[in-house]
């Protein structure tokens, strides 16, 4: 799980929060998915995985991320950099998250 943005970024967080997982029906970062999020000169760049390099949800979320963060008023773009490494499992969910869907 990421560390806990500070205020000035939780709003990133917040929305990409609201990015939900089709197949599991929860928020992107509860689930983990999401390692790092970067604002400079209005891109904001999103270091992300996804639950498996087959995700047939994978192009759905990417675009999601890409509109959420794009109603952020000081957001111009949106970089996403989709990594494999570290590799994502069931350990990355929020705990609390995690017991309602184990």
């Amino acid at each position: 799980m990421p560390p806990k943005p500070d205020k000035k970024m939780a709003a990133y967080w917040d929305a990409l929060n609201n990015v939900i997982d089709p197949e599991l029906g929860v928020g992107i970062v509860d689930l983990g998915l999401i390692y790092g999020v970067a604002i400079q000169h209005g891109i904001a760049t999103v270091r992300m995985t996804l639950t498996s390099m087959g995700c047939p949800a994978g192009p759905e979320i990417m675009r999601r991320v890409e509109t959420e963060l794009s109603m952020l008023p000081d957001v111009r773009d949106v970089k996403i950099d989709l990594v494999w490494e570290p590799v994502w499992g069931p350990d990355k969910i929020n705990p609390d998250i995690r017991d309602l869907l184990m």
